[in-house]
């Protein structure tokens, strides 16, 4: 019988590739930089082809002239 130190794990090991450039530039497609690493939330509903870029009302996604969207 064998030990758990004599065992051999057969783990499979997975490729992983993250694009973090593009991952930091998603993450901030939705927040607005207030200073000293801090983020708000700004509005996402398009207008024209463009994003309202509002400060989110209360803890909302939307702004309170959107709001309507989800209430």
């Amino acid at each position: 019988m064998k030990t758990r130190s004599q065992q051999t794990n057969k783990m499979q090991q997975f490729e992983v590739n993250i694009d973090f450039d593009d991952a930091t530039k998603e993450w901030r497609s939705n927040k607005k930089s207030i200073g000293n690493g801090s983020y708000k939330y700004i509005c996402t509903v398009n207008k024209n082809g463009k994003k309202c870029g509002k400060p989110c009302y209360k803890e909302l996604v939307y702004c309170w002239q959107h709001r309507k969207y989800i209430l």
